[in-house]
């Protein structure tokens, strides 16, 4: 029987987006078209790179150094605030009876994505304390998720507001976030890795809005876009590839131990959960991954930007889910089992 509480609000609203914003600065005609050819032959995902492979002066691995694990102290210190996930009342207090808010939060992309990982989990039992709230929405790409502003309504912040209050859950109740975005119209930003850095600044502000906004929010779980050289305008590759490494630049600023991202309440002010990456999506093509991993044509829409409504949000979600059942500072609150 289906224990966790799902929500899945106004798919018409959620899903009914093309990420217009995607072509906005400088206008999809500004960008490169988009084919495998945008990348250099050969380039493999970050995860499949060692410590001697370099993309334009980058090495391997999803921490650095071809290391696709965070650092001990680092990956302790993630477990440590796995281990305060508990269900907590309206107020964040500690309570048997509380809930344990996890939110999506992003684009178009991932709202389709995570939209699919909510039907998946109608079909496994998980602790009744999970409330799931899809927060991500179409055409609110980075810089509007750090300043609130939207091109055209509410800024996505009171957007989600609304979500949580009709889900039953108070912003003291939200404890995890998976964390998947896009900068529009990278080409306007120059060549990597400008506009990687453009992103990664940008995403410093989320996660400190996130930690002021959700201030029992633990765990951050980041993810990069999938396969972007079937696109043929707004965003294609190499951009959604270079993406990685502005992910993976904020993760490791918080390990160097960056203040404006500390978590750490012994080294001065708390200003960002713990960042971590979550399942890294991205593989060059058609081209296997180490783990198997290509992405068709097949897998996209028409505009083939988007995840196609089967194979390409399925990939994505049972990746999603995979990640949550299995990884050690998921599965106590995820799951309910160390």
């Amino acid at each position: 029987m289906q224990s966790v509480q799902v929500v899945s609000l106004a798919i018409a609203f959620l899903l009914g987006f093309q990420v217009m914003a995607l072509g906005q600065r400088g206008g999809a005609s500004d960008a490169p078209a988009g084919s495998a050819e945008a990348l250099p032959k050969g380039v493999k995902a970050i995860c499949d790179m060692s410590a001697g492979d370099r993309y334009k002066g980058e090495d391997g691995g999803l921490y650095g150094g071809g290391n696709n694990q965070p650092p001990d102290t680092h990956w302790q210190a993630a477990l440590a605030e796995s281990r305060k996930i508990m269900p907590l009342d309206k107020a964040g207090q500690p309570s048997p009876d509380g809930k344990i808010g996890f939110i999506s939060i992003g684009f178009s992309n991932t709202t389709q994505e995570f939209q699919k990982f909510l039907q998946l989990l109608k079909t496994i039992p998980l602790p009744p304390a999970l409330v799931v709230v899809d927060g991500a929405q179409g055409g609110r790409d980075a810089p509007m998720w750090a300043n609130n502003t939207a091109p055209n309504g509410p800024g996505p912040w009171d957007i989600l507001m609304k979500r949580l209050d009709a889900a039953g859950i108070t912003p003291a109740q939200v404890q995890v976030v998976w964390l998947k975005m896009v900068l529009a119209g990278p080409n306007a930003y120059g060549e990597f890795p400008k506009h990687a850095q453009v992103y990664k600044d940008n995403m410093v502000l989320i996660v400190q809005r996130i930690k002021k906004t959700f201030p029992n929010t633990r765990i951050v779980y980041l993810s990069t876009r999938i396969y972007g050289g079937y696109a043929n305008r707004g965003n294609p590759e190499p951009y959604a590839y270079e993406t990685g490494f502005g992910v993976r630049w904020l993760i490791l600023d918080q390990i160097k131990g960056n203040p404006e991202l500390n978590y750490d309440a012994t080294k001065g002010e708390v200003k960002a959960p713990i960042l971590l990456w979550g399942p890294y999506l991205w593989a060059n093509g058609t081209t296997p991954r180490r783990d198997g991993l290509v992405w068709d044509v097949s897998d996209y829409q028409p505009d083939r930007l988007h995840p196609s409504v089967t194979s390409g949000r399925e990939k994505v979600a049972r990746m999603l889910l995979e990640f949550l059942q299995t990884n050690p500072t998921a599965r106590p609150w995820f799951v309910g089992k160390k």
